[in-house]
């Protein structure tokens, strides 16, 4: 099948780093007063990203009330939704559908695999870290994973990711100052191995780092009670009756993140799109393939974040605010069109070449943040 041209400039530039840390402050200030939100690294800060820019703060008086009566509390449980929001399948436990999203972020190099867990995902990012490697955004909602890792440290990339999520929980193993920062300034609730060490163990017959494992039970205990805690629908589905896409037919795709090649090939048998990984199959650790309902290959820009790691490697950041193109693949078929992220906490929103939203096969999806000409259609 004939490539679709991407070029370098069908992903067009979005916020930096710092200016994503001043729209996130505001935001989490606003949010983190109506809700209570809420680190070991490879990682070492070298050239470290100063924000010098004070907050302005301004005062608000707020009138008493004129009289004073009794009060009592009352406890209103929020209605279960009518899919889960993060694959569009049935709710068949309500208690499932109410519960936060949980994120984590998996080490994703040869020593780290076969992970544990990455198929009970509901959602999976990859994105480009330094040295060509790729590291794995997990989200869980809908299925417990009882081992699960391993865990490791979190990018600045990771804030567009998480923040529409309504505040998940978020497993990571820390990260060095200037990111640890970052993320501590958004709206999540921290579940990191820093602050809950308690969760997690290190791994007999793993070499660190990549030994750090926990499970969504141990993680989803240390949610608080409030209000709803159930996560944003990240992208749109069809529903029954709706009819089948309209797109081209393609066998797979193929992602070239400069050290690290992921694949992922449509097989009937399983109604999904097997993964390989540097030509090798992508199974957990119980041996079963990565094979996602839905692929998306969204084309995003990387930048310097001004951060190096221990080898000196500089760190990228994916560009996840503004708008770009994108493949989605599902049911042996894809659909071309293109992405658009329009703040730090909005969704990001797929349209096709008509402009119409794209909607998904219930099920998994697997997103690979993929840099302008270096993915292929099979």
């Amino acid at each position: 099948m004939s490539t679709p041209s991407t070029t370098a400039e069908s992903a067009r530039p979005a916020r930096s780093l710092l200016a994503v840390r001043l729209a996130v402050a505001t935001v989490a200030v606003v949010i983190l007063a109506a809700a209570c939100g809420g680190g070991g690294d490879d990682s070492s800060s070298t050239t470290v990203v100063v924000d010098d820019t004070q907050a302005t703060t301004t005062s608000t008086t707020v009138a008493p009330p004129t009289t004073t009566t009794s009060t009592s509390t009352t406890t209103t449980e929020a209605p279960a939704p009518a899919s889960l929001p993060l694959t569009g399948q049935a709710v068949g436990d309500e208690a499932i559908a109410l519960r936060p999203a949980l994120a984590v972020k998996i080490d994703n190099v040869s020593a780290a695999r076969p992970q544990a867990g990455i198929n009970q995902a509901d959602i999976v990012y990859e994105e480009r870290v330094e040295g060509g490697l790729t590291r794995l955004l997990a989200v869980f909602h809908s299925t417990d994973a009882p081992d699960l890792g391993p865990v490791r440290s979190a990018r600045s990339t990771d804030v567009p990711l998480l923040t529409p999520l309504n505040q998940p929980l978020f497993a990571w193993s820390g990260a060095n100052e200037a990111f640890a920062n970052l993320i501590r300034s958004v709206a999540i609730r921290d579940v990191g191995f820093e602050a809950q060490p308690s969760a997690y163990e290190r791994r007999a017959g793993r070499r660190a780092p990549s030994n750090l494992f926990t499970s969504t039970d141990a993680l989803w205990s240390l949610t608080p009670v409030e209000g709803d805690m159930s996560p944003h629908a990240a992208f749109s589905y069809r529903a029954d009756g709706d009819p089948e896409p309209v797109g081209e037919a393609a066998s797979g795709v193929a992602v070239n993140y400069r050290g690290t090649t992921a694949t992922h090939t449509w097989s009937p048998e399983v109604s999904g799109w097997v993964r390989e990984q540097n030509d090798s199959p992508h199974v957990d650790t119980d041996g079963v393939q990565v094979a996602p309902e839905n692929v998306i290959v969204q084309f995003v820009q990387y930048r310097a974040s001004g951060q190096v790691d221990s080898a000196g490697s500089e760190v990228p950041e994916a560009e996840l605010v503004g708008s770009g193109d994108v493949w989605v693949l599902m049911n042996g078929l894809v659909v071309e069109g293109t992405w658009s992220k329009s703040n730090v906490t909005s969704p990001t929103v797929y349209l096709d070449a008509d402009g119409s939203e794209i909607l998904l096969t219930p099920g998994s999806t697997w997103v690979l943040l993929a840099e302008p000409g270096r993915a292929e259609l099979l």
